[in-house]
């Protein structure tokens, strides 16, 4: 087996290392998000396609790639494009493949997050979702943040040092969310592996990936039937309480839906807020004079989150396809039932969009970057995740004003849309 295996790698690597060379030959850069070294530092490529080829055709994909912020800004404002992959020709087959893997069920393969819904559907859950998750609901959970970062900067302030990742940006989200939602404490550990589990699935995956996630899926509908169960007797002042009850003439979400936003937000809302402070830390580290900017005046930590969005945003690409040939103006078409892969990092650095786009800038003002998407998905939690950036960051660097890398070989996940950091250890000085 472990042969087979080694045979099958080594035959893609060959084909892929094929497709990316008549790629750099015919446009003079290539595309791999597989590649490890794109991983660890993706804006290089970016650079080069930004320049050289922003409408890019890419072969191993088979789609479009593209990096600048007015393209990507068009398409995900064009109702054209689509997001439900169950439109596609190819979804029948799709479907079948899955099922005959045994990697979905018949009731996981219909089962659709707002994520990937277009409207009318994707139209009436938002607006559903909107009265329990409202920017209220959002600035009241401030002092409790406020309290969790201390308490985390406190105890790694006793232990003496602190990897940023294990110790504030991985439990800060998952508490907040925990509680936003009313999971008894105990259960917090077991539903952040959920969520790292069902994230599995974002970007290329494999058939484990695909079954852990599934899996993951599974026992998290199974905890949620069990606590909206205990809900539908008693209401709380809990987010999972408010998606219950949520109602617009008369509708209101099903049992389904009420499961699969929850899972939503528990996924998104890890993740991201995550790689915000993690991303974001690091690139104050590696510019000293933004970091003591924010450190001497934390009134700037709006602008600071929002310019460390656009520097190393924590989502990295999103993608839509067509069901009719759309004309992307200067001659550029995409074709019915091609894909458009949306660089939303690359757009963050479009020059035409940024002045001087490599340069951390925490004062920019001029900032509107895509890393919480743009048109009707933009992004549910970005208020939340502002939030506890604003906090986190500002906290950090007061309470260590000295702080520095324990190293410079830092190691990125190999999610291709979620970009992120394993571990940042740093000396706080």
């Amino acid at each position: 087996m472990a042969i087979r295996d080694a045979v099958r790698a080594a035959t893609q690597a060959v084909a892929v290392r094929a497709l990316t060379t008549v790629e750099r030959v015919r446009t003079g850069v290539a595309f791999n998000p597989l590649d490890r070294r794109f991983q660890q530092d993706p804006y290089p490529t970016y650079r080069r396609l930004l320049a050289k080829d922003p409408f890019h055709r890419t072969v191993m994909m088979g789609g479009w790639v593209l990096s600048r912020h007015r393209d990507i800004s068009a398409v995900l404002r064009d109702n054209r494009f689509m997001v439900d992959n169950r439109k596609l020709p190819t979804w029948e087959k799709q479907r079948a493949e899955a099922l005959r893997q045994g990697l979905m069920s018949e009731e996981e393969i219909e089962s659709r997050p707002m994520l990937v819904l277009d409207p009318p559907d994707h139209t009436r859950l938002r607006a559903l979702v909107n009265r329990a998750f409202t920017p209220r609901t959002v600035e009241s959970l401030r002092p409790r943040v406020e309290s969790i970062v201390e308490e985390h900067l406190d105890r790694a302030a006793r232990a003496g040092s602190m990897d940023v990742i294990r110790d504030l940006a991985y439990p800060l989200p998952v508490i907040v969310i925990a509680e936003m939602l009313g999971i008894p404490t105990e259960d917090r550990e077991q539903f952040k592996r959920w969520s790292d589990d069902v994230v599995r699935t974002l970007g290329v995956a494999s058939a484990e990936d695909m079954r852990r996630s599934n899996q993951a899926g599974r026992e998290l509908r199974a905890y949620f039937a069990t606590i909206a169960e205990e809900r539908w007797r008693e209401p709380r002042e809990d987010l999972l309480s408010a998606l219950l009850a949520a109602e617009q003439d008369g509708d209101k979400l099903s049992i389904d839906e009420v499961f699969s936003m929850a899972t939503l937000l528990l996924v998104a809302g890890n993740e991201t807020t995550t790689n915000l402070i993690g991303n974001g830390l690091l690139a104050l580290l590696r510019h000293p004079e933004q970091y003591h900017a924010l450190r001497d005046d934390p009134s700037l930590a709006g602008t600071a989150v929002e310019e460390l969005l656009r520097y190393d945003s924590p989502v990295q690409m999103t993608a839509r396809f067509t069901l009719e040939d759309v004309d992307m103006g200067e001659g550029r078409v995409i074709r019915a039932g091609q894909q458009a892969f949306l660089l939303l990092a690359a757009g963050n650095h479009d020059p035409d969009e940024y002045e001087q786009p490599e340069r951390l800038d925490i004062t920019r003002q001029e900032n509107r970057h895509l890393s919480f998407s743009n048109g009707i998905h933009y992004c549910l939690g970005a208020p939340l995740a502002r939030l506890e950036g604003q906090i986190a960051l500002p906290a950090l660097v007061r309470r260590f004003p000295d702080m520095r890398l324990a190293s410079e070989r830092l190691q990125w996940g190999d999610n291709i849309i979620l970009r992120g950091l394993r571990a940042l250890p740093v000396v706080l000085g």
